[in-house]
């Protein structure tokens, strides 16, 4: 039944414009094409990149943090109280307050010590900033890398000029070392956000972050099978021209460098927009939608490539709403700092114990 099924999903007819398919991407004449089992490629470097990390959280990113004043918060323990802590861990971490009423007459607290418990415990399970700093210290150093390896690769293709270039000979087009590289590394990268979004730092996005990366490793995956690749790179550059510039201001933010992170948001806010919301729409979806049917028919991989662009577009018009509001708040407000995380309330209970 599986045979059966892996032959009805990689129809030629499903996946190639009439009269072409997967026999034209047999290797030949000195030509490599892109073939789907170089992905499995991808796994083991995203263990490396896993074991790459924790290396460079121990050795780079704690004596980084260290320089740059990151400071921990001494945060109270709650006391162990089995009742509290079950309730805590099966029902909810927010009781509303018949619950705290119950939970009174249970324990013989009183209210406001019942709440407080509950406040401690909360900050308890909070990451430290030294953990938020390694992770987008981490983040900070794959982007800025991938984006310059991705422009030094792309720089001298004539797509990334004229888009028009990225369906000269499709599905035919050869397969370039720097091409294979740039693919399993990014897809590498993204298996490993993958594999460590259970130990990371959950947001407030957390489920937005997963259907992008969940998105973003089917469309490399795609496109790498169907040999989309020239609009895979470009795509790929696209995204990871601007995510460095977050993860620095994180960075700085988790510093306490107030104006730096402030100044490299207001950057980030700007390339985000151009290059999500003007040049990959307007640019990029543009010729993977609109030109490809001007020299052939629509088939089923044209919508499946163009439906998880749309996807990705979608989270980039969710994602720039909350980046305009903050980048306003900034400038209209003048407010005293740009927040890049969920940490104020949690700053503003912990002050509270100390009262």
């Amino acid at each position: 039944m599986l045979v059966e099924l892996s032959e009805w999903f990689w129809q030629e007819r499903l996946w190639f414009p009439e009269g072409l398919g997967w026999a034209d991407l047999e290797d030949r004449d000195g030509r490599v094409y892109a073939k789907g089992r170089d992905l499995w490629v991808a796994l083991p470097i995203a263990l490396v990149f896993l074991i790459i990390r924790q290396i460079f959280e121990r050795t780079v990113a704690t004596p980084l943090a260290s320089l740059l004043g990151v400071k921990e918060t001494v945060r109270l323990k709650a006391p162990h109280i089995p009742s509290l802590e079950s309730y805590y861990c099966r029902v909810t971490k927010n009781p509303t307050q018949s619950s705290v009423a119950s939970l009174c007459k249970q324990t013989g607290y009183s209210e406001r010590q019942v709440q407080r418990w509950f406040r401690r415990r909360r900050n308890q399970d909070r990451p430290s900033l030294l953990k938020k700093f390694r992770e987008a210290s981490w983040r900070f150093t794959f982007y800025l890398l991938a984006f310059i390896a991705g422009l030094a690769a792309l720089i001298d293709k004539p797509w990334l000029y004229d888009t028009k270039e990225m369906w000269q000979g499709f599905p035919v087009l050869t397969l370039l070392p720097s091409q294979y590289w740039y693919y399993m590394i990014e897809l590498g990268f993204y298996g490993s956000l993958l594999f460590s979004v259970a130990s990371d730092v959950k947001r407030k996005d957390f489920k937005e972050q997963i259907v992008h990366h969940v998105a973003t490793i089917l469309l490399i995956s795609f496109s790498w099978c169907v040999n989309y690749i020239r609009a895979g790179t470009l795509i790929m550059l696209v995204h990871d021209s601007s995510d460095y510039f977050l993860e620095s201001a994180k960075m700085f933010n988790y510093a306490g460098w107030r104006n730096a992170c402030n100044y490299i948001f207001i950057i980030f806010a700007a390339v985000f927009i151009v290059t999500r919301l003007i040049f990959f729409p307007f640019w990029i979806i543009y010729w993977t939608w609109v030109y490809p049917v001007t020299i052939y028919p629509p088939f089923f991989g044209y919508y499946f490539f163009n439906g998880l662009l749309m996807v990705l577009q979608c989270l980039h018009i969710f994602w720039a709403v909350l980046i305009i509001r903050i980048a306003i708040r900034f400038l209209t407000n003048n407010m005293e700092v740009v927040r890049l995380g969920s940490q104020d309330r949690a700053t503003i209970e912990e002050e509270a114990e100390h009262r």
